[in-house]
């Protein structure tokens, strides 16, 4: 009976032991597991450097082009109407040898001459750009391009005609920047 007292002892000794050897077994595993962790850590704080340096030096590139970008913008408005004023600039040398020779000229028929020619210089530059005048007189009245100063009753056109011009209107690239000042026929009554 001993020996079944002392073989049981054994089993349950046994049984123990081998607890105790699977609990140290699993402690070692968990304590690679929390070293191969610290070493995971450790890269993705490393990461997280990389990824910041990158994202700062990211954001100051980003900083320099907007501060170009300005720059070359503020650029375009400042000189944007450089070419517009190099055209226009044969134009007003016209009107100054105009107004030169209206004080030595004889013949004013000359001057007039060389008005209408600088107005037909004038016409041509504002055109090449873009300009275009609003025809008014005979037209119908359009609220989009004509600006009704004026009614008067006329039975000679149709109602709603335009039959006299104050103000010449013109249109760039086809949008309307100054409406013609117009009078506007109605019929009488």
């Amino acid at each position: 009976m001993e020996e079944k007292k002392s073989k049981a002892t054994d089993e349950k000794t046994q049984e123990v032991v081998e607890e105790v050897v699977s609990e140290d077994a699993e402690v070692e595993e968990v304590e690679e597991v929390e070293e191969v962790e610290e070493v995971e850590i450790v890269d993705y704080e490393k990461q997280f450097n990389i990824a910041s340096d990158k994202f700062i030096r990211l954001n100051a590139e980003f900083m320099n082009f907007k501060k170009r970008t300005e720059k070359e913008k503020s650029d375009i408005y400042k000189y944007a109407n450089e070419k517009f004023i190099m055209e226009l600039l044969p134009v007003i040398d016209n009107i100054d040898r105009a107004l030169g020779s209206i004080e030595a000229a004889d013949d004013h028929k000359a001057v007039i001459e060389g008005v209408n020619l600088i107005k037909k210089n004038f016409d041509d530059f504002v055109k090449k750009n873009g300009v275009e005048v609003i025809e008014a007189i005979g037209k119908p009245f359009d609220p989009s391009i004509h600006h009704a100063v004026m009614t008067e009753a006329n039975d000679e056109v149709e109602e709603d005609t335009v039959i006299d011009e104050f103000q010449v209107g013109y249109t760039l690239n086809n949008k309307v920047i100054r409406p013609s000042m117009v009078k506007v026929s109605k019929k009488s009554n």
